[in-house]
């Protein structure tokens, strides 16, 4: 049987492309997003993938999509949380309500992952979480507020995550991608940028990949990726 492969997120950039790489690998993807017609065609196109139309914000939703899962298929090899939550604007800007979803679908979605993957990789020996992250991680910035409060909790949860999961045999990490990713909204935002300017998304995905499949002598917590040109 092929191994289960979890990720959330799955949108147009980054979050196909780890269904994409993982499946090129022998995995059986199963990808949780809201679209479901995106789902759909995705599941189309990668042999044994799974479309599972879910809401991580939405607590109950996320335990029976990953519970279903689990009973289906058994324990997850590979759990990639890349669902985000985003906004932007000053903390008199974004709306109380905004930051709270953010951090549902930042954080708690997380922490629901973990609780529901983690004890069936314990139990088979092993398995990583991967978590994809941002500099929002690192630092808050004046229009950030409705978003860095979320991603700094998220990294440091994962690192929590880490320290327990760790000696049990499961890798978890944390990528910070410090760039602006290549998807066609971007490239309207940014229209005179030039290539390098952007990160590609199936570059994420094959550093993603990289990390979920560390040896144990040498497994990295904290891993970043950015364009040779970045400013950092």
């Amino acid at each position: 049987m092929k191994p289960l492969a979890i990720i959330t997120g799955v949108g147009p950039g980054t979050g196909s492309s780890l269904a994409r790489r993982f499946a090129q690998d022998g995995y059986r993807v199963a990808m949780l997003a809201r679209d479901a017609a995106r789902l759909a065609d995705l599941e189309r196109e990668l042999e044994d993938s799974l479309a599972v139309p879910c809401d991580v914000a939405d607590a109950a939703a996320l335990t029976a999509a990953v519970e279903d899962l689990i009973a289906r298929f058994g324990a997850p090899k590979a759990v990639v949380h890349n669902a985000v939550g985003g906004a932007f604007g000053s903390f008199q800007d974004i709306q109380p309500e905004v930051l709270e979803r953010n951090f549902q679908v930042n954080v708690m979605a997380l922490f629901h992952l973990a609780r529901l993957t983690t004890p069936g990789m314990i139990a088979a020996g092993g398995g990583s979480l991967i978590v994809t992250g941002n500099t929002s991680a690192l630092r808050g910035r004046a229009n950030f507020a409705g978003f860095a409060p979320t991603k700094a909790a998220q990294r440091i949860l994962a690192e929590s995550l880490a320290r327990d999961l760790g000696p049990k045999g499961v890798h978890v990490a944390y990528l910070v991608i410090d760039a602006v990713i290549d998807v066609p909204w971007t490239r309207e935002r940014y229209p005179t940028a030039p290539d390098d300017f952007f990160i590609r998304p199936a570059d994420i995905a094959d550093e993603v990949f990289r990390l979920a499949h560390q040896p144990r002598s040498a497994w990295s917590f904290l891993a970043e990726v950015r364009p040779y040109a970045e400013t950092w």
